[in-house]
């Protein structure tokens, strides 16, 4: 029973719970701020939406590369257990049967599917329509990068982190400039956040056959993207910032401050072990920007 439950967390990395009904309800909050009104049962209906929807995708992800992942290095490498509390890939190691994996899935698409549907017309529409959408597009991305020249599956495939706090601003507001400046202001972000991880696990990439930004364009090519997309971030993010307050815009401020500090570690020191220790502050930058708009909006 113990084994199972750990295999469960390990399948839905549990432990970052907390991470994306943050990032979700940042969206949401401005919703509030530009169209007035605010309600503690959205707020509660959009936290189950984004921690059941994500989980959901996290699930997704191990299943579709359920058969590559067995030819992943052993269990408990520093990188898995960052993103794995116990260092499993349940799926892939038998602890979970592809198809008990699947049918979490399935009931986690259904519990956030009803949820959506909850929320007024076309809200709604909306919503459903980007989580479909990220699915799809995951599942695209897990498939594409196998067999590829260019990084089409990374500029492609996470946007459909770059959507997630745009669907929590769409659970209450419309389509408008500050839905369109926060994917503007975001997407950059992935795309530096998602090289940091090839830059991790390029070992693993290698041994599974995966077209990843590292085995693509080697060390150098990576730490360009990387610091390339991270420059393109701060350049964006006045069309943002210009949306938010003061503390938001002083929390924005100390999250570029340790994105900068973070990639001159990586420039420096070239390695893969960087990369671990600069994810970490990839993360908290993304925790600081959400953090700081929803004081923004209490205060």
């Amino acid at each position: 029973m113990i084994d199972t439950l750990k295999a469960y967390i390990d399948l839905t990395r549990a432990h970052f719970f907390l991470a994306w009904p943050i990032l979700f309800c940042s969206g949401l909050v401005l919703a509030f701020e530009n169209y007035g009104g605010f309600s503690w049962g959205l707020v509660l209906k959009t936290v189950l939406i984004s921690l059941f929807g994500f989980e959901a995708g996290l699930v997704l992800n191990d299943y579709v590369d359920r058969d590559l992942d067995k030819k992943a290095l052993k269990p408990g490498d520093r990188f898995n257990r960052y993103w794995r509390l116990f260092g499993r890939r349940p799926i892939a190691e038998g602890l979970i049967s592809s198809r008990n994996a699947f049918s979490l899935f399935l009931v986690l698409f259904a519990a956030t599917s009803a949820l959506i549907l909850t929320l007024p017309f076309p809200n709604s529409l909306y919503v459903f329509a980007i989580m479909v959408y990220s699915y799809g597009i995951e599942y695209f991305y897990q498939v594409k990068k196998r067999d590829q020249k260019y990084p089409i599956a990374q500029l492609l495939g996470r946007t459909d982190l770059a959507l997630f706090p745009v669907a929590g601003y769409l659970c209450y507001g419309q389509p408008d400039m500050t839905a369109l400046a926060y994917l503007v202001f975001f997407y950059p972000w992935t795309m530096a956040h998602l090289a940091v991880n090839d830059l991790i696990d390029v070992k693993n990439d290698r041994i599974r056959g995966l077209r990843t930004i590292m085995v693509l364009y080697g060390m150098k090519g990576t730490l360009y993207w990387i610091v390339g997309f991270t420059l393109l971030h701060f350049l964006v993010s006045p069309l943002f910032l210009r949306e938010l307050g003061d503390i938001a815009f002083y929390g924005f401020m100390l999250g570029f401050l340790l994105l900068a500090a973070a990639n001159l570690y990586l420039l420096n020191e070239k390695s893969s072990e960087a990369g671990l220790k600069a994810l970490p502050v990839f993360h908290g930058t993304m925790v600081i920007y959400a953090v700081s708009i929803i004081l923004d909006f209490i205060y």
